[in-house]
């Protein structure tokens, strides 16, 4: 069914779900109003300490195709193809671990910044209307009622609502007021690891300084350092560090002692960021946490999607192509049903498993990402999962290409995942090649565990 311009809708952010949601949703015909607490990004400067590149993935893709005509093409004017991670040992020459089995399965990096203007300028083109600079401050849901702050002036704009969707991220003020008038089951648990962001410039030419087409990671165990290339030719660095410990952001805490950390672990990439002190001292580290939720709806008043229901650490860059799958989703339940109760019940039913095992596949990758990219076991079962795949590539399909190059519900790439990493450990342990693999018992094996998986090829 489709909606009349009468029924309305009041989105809770204007970030990257929450433009992406009133484009689906403006296009269906609901009547979309979008309040936002920052400024315009188009006309004001982009909130400094947020521009963790993103990785736009198949499934993300796939999302904004959705939106209609358009959406795709116009953010992936702005994206960079990462082919793969471009691995920099301490000692040695960097080299490249492909994503897929070539330039049809990549990745793309995208600048928080730039997908966010071009999704909001398409969602006022839909016909959302989108005001700034209005933080959410109190709301009466039995009444219909929310107040929000202008935080330029102080004063207070009252809103009478049907419904409220809170796409306002991980410290969503929505869902704290949800919380207060029956508790959500809400959890959040912190890394014991924090960030902090840096850049490295363009060449004099104007050129990229190191490979511009792949995700660039100098793995050292308990810390690492990625950088990931903008179109312009920049790339965007981060630093992960334990908050505690010998090297750790408590005794890094000045751009000087960056500096040494940088000259001691990550020697290439020191020249490579010439503002590095300036930076460090201008940025506070950012904190990295997993937000768990029992509920994600309040009966027919309000919903919660994307980082504001299920936030996640950065590690398998699905935050935000998991956030637009919630968009699609939820824009397709109301299209089924007229019931708004109904809709968010069977939205959260639909994609609270599939949070839930993304989040578990995040935590698990930055493991893998600062510790095993450089770990011969973890090498040769990574080369056996190719061979796997190339044998039986409709059954054995590798945990990465689940994720991020099909449509796979995350909870069955999950369940998958683990079948098939135990597979690989028992083949390969012990062994530091691939000659003594019996392949008609892998053959058994395969068959029995994993079925045909839909989509793969």
């Amino acid at each position: 069914m489709t909606h009349s311009a009468t029924r309305a809708l009041n989105i809770v952010g204007a970030g990257l779900a929450g433009s992406l949601l009133a484009i689906l949703l403006a296009r269906q015909g609901w009547n979309i109003t979008v309040h936002e607490r920052r400024g315009d990004p188009r006309i004001s400067d982009y909130e400094r300490g947020r521009s963790i590149n993103l990785a736009l993935a198949e499934r993300g893709r796939n999302a904004l195709r959705q939106a209609g005509p358009g959406v795709e093409e116009a953010v992936m004017a702005h994206a960079v193809m990462m082919r793969g991670r471009m691995v920099h040992p301490r000692y040695g020459h960097p080299v490249l671990q492909r994503y897929g089995r070539d330039d049809s399965e990549v990745i793309w990096s995208i600048h928080r910044r730039e997908l966010n203007i071009t999704l909001l300028q398409l969602a006022e083109d839909a016909g959302a209307q989108v005001h700034f600079h209005q933080r959410l401050h109190t709301v009466d849901f039995d009444a219909g009622h929310a107040r929000f702050i202008d935080d330029r002036t102080d004063t207070p704009r009252d809103v009478r609502f049907d419904s409220l969707i809170g796409a306002d991220g991980a410290g969503s003020a929505l869902r704290a007021a949800m919380n207060r008038r029956a508790p959500l089951g809400e959890r959040i648990e912190f890394l014991d690891h924090s960030y902090k962001e840096l850049e490295i410039p363009p060449a004099a030419d104007g050129s990229a300084r190191i490979e511009r087409n792949a995700l660039h990671i100098w793995p050292r165990g308990r810390y690492m350092c990625i950088a990931l290339p903008n179109h312009e030719g920049t790339f965007t660095v981060t630093l992960f560090l334990p908050n505690k410990g010998e090297t750790s952001f408590a005794t890094v805490t000045d751009g000087a002692q960056a500096q040494a950390l940088f000259e001691r672990e990550f020697a290439d990439a020191l020249p490579l960021i010439p503002n590095l002190r300036a930076d460090w001292d201008a940025h506070p580290p950012g904190l990295l946490g997993t937000l768990y939720l029992e509920r994600w709806h309040s009966d027919g008043r309000a919903v919660l999607l994307g980082d504001a229901a299920h936030a996640m650490v950065p590690f398998h860059g699905q935050g935000m192509n998991c956030a637009f799958e919630d968009c699609v989703a939820l824009a397709r339940h109301l299209q089924h049903s007229s019931d708004l109760q109904q809709a968010y019940a069977a939205f959260e039913i639909e994609r609270a498993p599939n949070a839930w095992a993304i989040q578990q596949m995040a935590l698990e990758n930055y493991i893998e990402m600062r510790d095993q990219v450089a770990d011969p076991a973890f090498l040769l079962q990574r080369d056996l999962e190719q061979a796997l795949q190339q044998r039986w590539p409709t059954r054995f399909v590798p945990h990465y290409t689940m994720v991020t190059f099909l449509h796979t519900p995350y909870a069955l790439a999950l369940e998958r995942t683990r079948i098939q990493r135990r597979i690989l450990q028992q083949a390969t342990a012990g062994h530091a090649t691939l000659s003594h693999i019996d392949w008609s018992a892998l053959e058994t094996e395969v068959h029995a565990k994993l079925p045909v998986l839909e989509g793969a090829h």
